[in-house]
């Protein structure tokens, strides 16, 4: 089959012919419809990830079909159209019991612990437990982001942060996860503030439910965490860190109402020096959203699936495996506007 390859962190990528993956015991191989292009597929391309592996085949968020299924799978069948949270959890252990895949300490995620989505198949593991059907009706830039971004973006807001209609949420950085968090944020009655450097990302992020936009090219995190005060006179309940900087961070919690909740979904290159004392003497609570179990989207479905929201329309570009190496290795630097898909 065709995928693309690292050899080594931070080289090239190259497309190439490499054997084709089997079935492994509960698991499945996906023909691959369609990818999602990701900042995080960008930190294991660099190295970032420890745990990852060269040669190695990135990718991670994804839909496709079912193309063979190993020993033991009794939910799935040839032909089944597919997604999957990145994260995949073992099935058995305390965690997946309880419905947390996303934490499980045996969990596999394709495009890191195993080659992923960038290719024309995929394996996924702990196939009963962790394979979510979409059907027919959904085009496949509906079903790609539900894998990673929305995904986590949905479990951070509405599970973790508990966003209530009404509430003011400040999304910093408006990439594919920020605007997917804009979007969601929208859909929930929340007042959006989407905070970036970038004017492009900002038009988009109002297009798809922003109220008030802030521009933060040239600030420094407290004069950043002041316009985002000052665009409607009061701090919000909740921020959102989708980029994963030490000054997105800190912007973040500086700009929090006293008993704030901050939702982190950026990876961080290196560990960030925080603003503890704040966080100690306004009773701020950090929350990390590490995507989210199979069993929990069900709710994320149903809204995708009724309109309310639609993850299609921030896909602004998609292109093939040939594209896709110099797309992945321009993350790094300038991340583009909107989520960009990858069809093998």
């Amino acid at each position: 089959m065709r995928a693309l390859v690292l050899d080594v962190p931070g080289s090239t990528p190259q497309v190439r012919d490499i054997p084709a993956p089997e079935a492994p015991p509960g698991g499945v191989v996906l023909q691959v419809e369609a990818a999602g292009l990701c900042r995080s597929d960008w930190h294991a391309a660099v190295g970032h990830d420890a745990t990852v592996a060269f040669p190695h085949v990135p990718g991670h968020e994804l839909v496709g079909r079912v193309l063979s299924v190993g020993e033991g799978v009794s939910r799935w069948r040839v032909g089944d159209r597919v997604t999957s949270p990145f994260v995949c959890g073992c099935g058995h252990c305390q965690w997946c019991e309880a419905g947390q895949s996303q934490v499980c300490p045996d969990q596999t995620q394709p495009g890191f612990t195993h080659f992923g989505a960038f290719a024309e198949q995929v394996v996924l593991h702990a196939a009963d437990h962790n394979l979510v059907g979409v059907g027919e009706g959904l085009p496949a830039e509906a079903v790609v982001p539900l894998g990673c971004r929305f995904a986590t973006a949905f479990r951070g807001l509405r599970q973790r942060a508990q966003l209530h209609a009404g509430e003011l949420v400040a999304v910093i950085g408006c990439g594919g996860v920020g605007l997917s968090a804009v979007m969601i944020a929208a859909a929930l009655g929340a007042r959006v503030i989407a905070v970036d450097i970038s004017p492009r990302a900002l038009e988009l992020a109002q297009r798809h439910g922003a109220e008030r936009a802030v521009l933060t090219a040239g600030l420094d995190p407290q004069a950043s965490a002041d316009a985002i005060i000052a665009a409607t006179g009061e701090r919000p309940a909740v921020t959102v860190d989708a980029l994963g900087l030490e000054a997105t961070l800190e912007t973040a919690l500086q700009s929090l109402a006293p008993l704030g909740r901050h939702v982190q979904i950026g990876l961080f290159a290196a560990p960030p020096v925080t603003a503890l004392p704040r966080i100690i003497g306004q009773e701020l609570s950090l929350l990390g959203s590490h995507g989210m179990a199979s069993g929990g989207y069900g709710e994320l479905l149903e809204m995708v699936r009724d309109g309310r929201l639609r993850p299609q329309d921030l896909v602004t570009a998609s292109i093939g495996l040939e594209e896709a190496g110099a797309a992945l290795m321009a993350m790094g630097d300038a991340p583009p506007a909107g989520i960009t898909i990858i069809r093998p």
